[in-house]
């Protein structure tokens, strides 16, 4: 039976009552508030083993608690609901060190288990970053199920070194996500180089993305430096 004390925030009282019916009926002591100052309080004296919060607060935005709760209690796990579903909400969401985004509206077994999931890890600070971004230039739109699973794919990505692979038919935004993950995550810094591979001659893929010396070849007049030296 799974044990634990959830702290759930929303000022919405039937999205209240049904959480507290979920998670104690999955076995977790449950414990809601309408505001952000009652949640706060909360925290601020140690109570609460996970937090459930929502976004926007009668009092406060969670965005702007987050911060504070990471600050005060850096192995409490935050999973942040809201209705403002779009790629940016993800981003801030991980970018304040929540331990999960979700979309409303959610699938209750799919919250339960990412609570589970979360009890069930090691404690551990949380170093995100907290870095800026700016709302009016968001390069992902779109509400339906299936973006809101690509944005919170890629909020988690954000946060690694990983290298990436993305697939998908022509047309379908494959560079649009690259360009997030190189815009909003920790290589922002450096260059980002698109290459069409299917707009280079074959015979000339290698020296494009390898580059060549002056005089490897005839007509190789010049040193051509290579897509991996830009990157």
């Amino acid at each position: 039976m799974p044990t634990g004390s959830i702290l759930v925030a929303d000022d919405d009282a039937a999205i209240r009552t049904v959480l507290n019916q979920a998670l104690s009926r999955a076995g977790y002591e449950v414990r809601s508030c309408g505001n952000a100052a009652t949640l706060w309080r909360w925290v601020s004296q140690g109570d609460g083993d996970l937090v459930i919060t929502d976004v926007v607060m009668p009092d406060e935005n969670a965005f702007d608690l987050l911060p504070r709760i990471k600050k005060a209690r850096p192995d409490l796990p935050v999973i942040v609901m809201s209705a403002q579903n779009t790629f940016m909400t993800a981003i801030r969401a991980s970018e304040r060190g929540a331990y999960e985004y979700l979309p409303k509206p959610f699938d209750l077994k799919e919250l339960i288990s990412i609570v589970g999931r979360a009890l069930a890890e090691p404690k551990k600070a949380d170093a995100r970053g907290h870095g800026g971004e700016d709302q009016d230039n968001i390069p992902l739109v779109g509400r339906s199920p299936a973006m809101q699973e690509i944005y919170r794919l890629l909020a988690r990505l954000l946060q690694t070194d990983l290298t990436v692979m993305i697939a998908g038919e022509s047309g379908t935004g494959k560079e649009l996500v690259a360009r997030a993950l190189h815009d909003y995550g920790k290589r922002r810094s450096g260059p980002f180089v698109a290459i069409n591979m299917a707009a280079i001659p074959r015979d000339l893929i290698e020296s494009e993305l390898f580059g060549l010396e002056k005089g490897s070849f005839t007509g190789a007049t010049t040193r051509n430096p290579c897509r991996f030296e830009q990157a």
